[in-house]
């Protein structure tokens, strides 16, 4: 069985090494990287040349390309669907996890996908653990909280020799094959898998990357503000919101986050407001509590007194 990874990457080479080295411990043979940098940007040779030198790595030129991921994928199955069983998809912040198999070999030759043509793998989406800046250490050990995502955002592993593939989406590939869950199975509906296999998807990382990934822009969307805009949108709904982060997003991409801050502001005057009408309730429901207890001693006085009238007369 021979497996094989397409990816396209810009602006990686801080973490590109970590992927490499990741996914070669994990069994894959190849890893097909399509350079879309600048056409005077980095280049990926300057920290993979290790790995081009023994052919593991090779690098494809989709450089100064706008909007190519599509493009990308349907060129690297077609050159390689004859050579590969299985092509794997996945980003270059994205990270195979098998609970149970330290090869993805042996779980793609695992019995129950016999009759998978398409494997479809969840997101676990890993938050920025509050960090605002970058730090030399790898991904993995830098992010290590998750936040659950009631989306079934995902990506794909997908057989070799199906030939007139077109591939139109990132996540599903294309609409004509059925995909089987990380299981082997054909459910109706897809049920998130936290546990066993699934991908973790280190999209955000800290506050200041995420502004650099903002910037370079989307390989499939582009780099239009309205863009940029939701990929800040869709950070803060995984993340916690901090004015420190909001300053940071406007200085490092200069959009104007005037409605984030009116949010924080509300969202702090709502918090203040609970608090106060908070202690006004206990208050309330402590002099409650001390009147209900003057009553019932005053209550309890009076049976008393009863009491002991009963008694004096009995005797």
């Amino acid at each position: 069985m021979k497996v094989c990874i397409c990816t396209i990457g810009k602006l990686e080479n801080q973490y590109i090494k970590e992927y490499v080295e990741y996914y070669k411990k994990l069994g894959v043979d190849k890893i097909y990287i399509y350079d879309n940098n600048e056409i005077n940007g980095e280049l990926f040779e300057d920290v993979l040349f290790d790995y081009i030198r023994i052919n593991y790595v090779e690098i494809i030129n989709y450089r100064g390309y706008v909007k190519s991921q599509y493009k990308m994928m349907n060129n690297c199955y077609k050159k390689n669907y004859l050579k590969y069983d299985w092509i794997m998809f996945f980003d270059l912040d994205e990270f195979l996890y098998l609970k149970k198999y330290n090869n993805v070999k042996n779980y793609l030759n695992e019995y129950k996908f016999n009759k998978c043509k398409l494997i479809y793998l969840n997101f676990k989406y890993y938050t920025d653990s509050n960090n605002l800046y970058y730090e030399n250490k790898s991904i993995i050990s830098r992010f290590k909280y998750y936040k659950v995502d009631s989306r079934y955002f995902g990506k794909s592993i997908i057989r070799g020799n199906i030939s007139k593939i077109n591939i139109i989406s990132c996540h599903y590939l294309t609409r004509k094959i059925k995909p089987c869950n990380g299981f082997g199975n054909f459910p109706k509906k897809f049920i998130l898998d936290y546990k066993y296999n699934y991908i973790k998807h280190y999209s955000f990382k800290s506050t200041e990357e995420y502004c650099r990934k903002i910037n370079k822009g989307n390989a499939v969307y582009g780099n239009s503000i309205k863009k940029k805009i939701s990929k800040i949108k869709m950070y803060f709904k995984f993340n916690k919101i901090t004015i420190e982060k909001i300053n940071l997003f406007e200085n490092k991409t200069g959009i104007n986050l005037d409605f984030l801050k009116n949010k924080l502001y509300w969202k702090k005057r709502n918090y203040k407001q609970i608090i106060k009408y908070s202690f006004i309730f206990l208050f309330i429901i402590f002099n409650f509590f001390l009147k209900f207890l003057s009553i019932f001693k005053i209550y309890f006085r009076k049976q008393s007194l009863k009491l002991k009238w009963y008694i004096f007369y009995q005797i």
